[in-house]
């Protein structure tokens, strides 16, 4: 299991890798979404006139460029939907006006269908965690594929779309099933190990201690310590500066 942001980072870029020979296979071609624009350099009122209406438009230009340059994070939920702990994280998430990826268990799915599409309605991503929480390096790979295809179809159902990334349990994945499943696997950068510890503080203080820009965290939507902490780090980072967005937007912006 991956541990801190060197060998995340490795892993992104497999990931990349990964993502590009999917889409070439189907005939299309990930594109760059373009450099950011740099922040405006701030200008006396000589150098625009003079007066309010030029000193208003650069303070405003400046605060339109500083917001583009926020750092993004990304928290993730794995192992749900849960029947006591999942709509509450909903509720929070949606006070705060943050996206977050779920990636679901197609039993779970199946069993609280309208969890998961409740999550899908809210604009959260939703991405598949197989069915079982098995090693699919365990398996064959035909057992792993239909674990996969499984806990996909399971998704499908209960929200209309059909899932495009994949967390494999443990981070543990088989090479092949990249090309027999066309997912893009997902892993992560700051694991506070919530399942584990089971008190919010400590798992904030673990993942402050950890995050950086384009960071994925990985939290788990299964107990009240790890939906409390979830609320304080989104707290936490927002004052930092960050802003919470879905893995999509870490992998290809």
């Amino acid at each position: 299991m991956l541990r801190g942001r060197a060998a995340s980072g490795f892993w992104k870029k497999c990931m990349m890798f990964d993502a590009v020979c999917v889409c070439l296979a189907a005939g299309a071609a990930f594109s760059s979404a373009g450099r950011r624009k740099e922040i405006l350099q701030s200008f006396s009122g000589a150098a625009y006139g003079s007066g309010t209406e030029a000193g208003a438009q650069a303070e405003g230009e400046g605060l339109a460029g500083a917001q583009e340059e926020k750092k993004k994070v990304a928290l993730t939920f794995d192992d749900g939907p849960n029947p006591e702990y999942t709509e509450p994280l909903l509720e929070g998430l949606k006070e705060r006006g943050v996206h977050a990826t779920f990636f679901l268990l197609g039993s779970q799915v199946e069993l609280y269908p309208d969890i998961a599409k409740e999550i899908a309605d809210g604009g959260h991503l939703i991405g598949t965690h197989s069915y079982d929480h098995v090693d699919l390096k365990n398996l064959s790979d035909a057992d792993a594929a239909r674990q996969v295809g499984r806990a996909n179809e399971a998704i499908r159902a209960a929200t209309g779309k059909t899932p495009q990334y994949i967390r494999p349990p443990f981070g543990s994945w088989k090479d092949d099933l990249d090309f027999e499943t066309k997912m893009i696997e997902v892993l992560w950068d700051v694991d506070p190990l919530d399942w584990k510890v089971g008190d919010a503080d400590t798992v904030v203080e673990r993942a402050l201690a950890e995050v950086g820009e384009n960071d994925i965290i990985l939290l788990h939507d299964a107990s009240e310590s790890s939906v409390e902490a979830a609320f304080q780090i989104i707290d936490a980072l927002e004052r930092e500066g960050y802003v919470f967005v879905t893995v999509d937007e870490i992998l290809f912006d």
